[in-house]
């Protein structure tokens, strides 16, 4: 099967964990790993995403249009059509050693999850990871899951070489019902919480982004405030929120899931996104009301401007835009 975009063919792998049943892997060779970001809106220049679509299945995950450029769907196939590049561990090291590579911070985790299942079969990242520790190049990390502890001495090391390092935490939601309806395959939050506090602890630049906020699922200030509290609590270097976007093919996927799973809730969906990518600015502090007030520099109030920069996810961009995984 070909791949377009990809690379030049294909092998198809399948696993017997119960995490895997039902899921293609497609195993190609890309031929770039460090994708250039322009104009450095969001803190990073340069991305690398070792894996297209995502089995942790999140109904409102922004990079699932991505798949339709692989000639997959934005729904299902987007959960079992997992796309691996299996040699981006050497074209990282070919790219950083070029005299060329100006050692720019490096962003994992801006499109798929790259600490979802299969990373624990195909254990990409440590040398990925390694890789720009020896480019003596500073990473930013965005996952939804714990196994990034696996890779915590690593982190360590970019640490103690003084290069800018943080392993950031996406949760969107503490409440049981919420969690499971909209993000049905992801390791539990108290359990990416857990990980800020370890990560924290062992001084290493982690924060929490609650996102997306959706309106009447995850957004009442009595669900995201204990989130608040418990970033407080662990010394989390930042804390922030996005509200929910629908662009392109996403919007069908999530309307879909409304009308199967929270119907009471199409109504006002269609008032807020019959016609729209994007809240209005009325109701998107509606959305995000809860968080008012609690921006990353009131979370440690001793944390400087200079760390502050080495958190490409800390804030929303002033303009509607999604570049995040969730």
């Amino acid at each position: 099967m070909r791949l377009p975009g990809v690379g030049d063919g294909t092998v198809v792998r399948t696993f017997d964990a119960p995490e895997a049943m039902g899921i293609n892997f497609h195993e190609v060779r890309a031929r770039s790993a460090l994708n250039h970001v322009p104009g450095e809106s969001f803190g990073f220049s340069w991305t690398i995403n070792p894996y297209r679509g995502c089995t942790h299945a999140c109904v409102f995950c922004f990079a699932r249009r991505t798949h339709s450029y692989l000639d997959f769907d934005a729904g299902r196939d987007f959960e079992r059509e997992i796309v691996v590049k299996v040699n981006v561990p050497e074209l990282v090291r070919a790219e950083v050693a070029r005299p060329s590579w100006k050692r720019d911070l490096v962003a994992l985790g801006t499109n798929t999850d790259p600490y979802q299942w299969c990373e624990s079969r195909y254990r990409m990242l440590p040398e990925i990871l390694d890789a720009l520790l020896a480019a003596q190049t500073p990473v930013s990390v965005l996952t939804k899951s714990p196994l990034v502890m696996r890779d915590v001495e690593i982190f360590e090391r970019f640490r103690d070489a003084g290069l800018r390092v943080s392993v950031n935490l996406s949760v969107p939601t503490l409440d049981e019902k919420a969690w499971r309806l909209t993000e049905p395959h992801t390791p539990s939050p108290s359990a990416r919480l857990d990980a800020v506090a370890e990560l924290r602890r062992r001084g290493i630049q982690s924060g929490i982004l609650i996102a997306p906020l959706m309106p009447g699922i995850n957004d009442s200030p009595e669900q995201v405030e204990p989130i608040v509290a418990r970033a407080k609590e662990v010394g989390a270097t930042f804390l922030g929120g996005v509200a929910l976007h629908l662009r392109g093919e996403v919007k069908d996927v999530f309307f879909g899931w409304l009308h199967a799973k929270r119907p009471d809730l199409v109504p006002e969906y269609e008032r807020l996104y019959g016609r729209r990518a994007y809240l209005r600015p009325e109701d998107r502090k509606k959305t995000t009301r809860a968080l008012r007030g609690w921006g990353q520099a009131r979370m440690r109030g001793n944390y400087a401007e200079g760390a502050r920069k080495s958190q490409p996810f800390a804030k929303a961009p002033a303009e509607p835009t999604q570049s995040t995984l969730f």
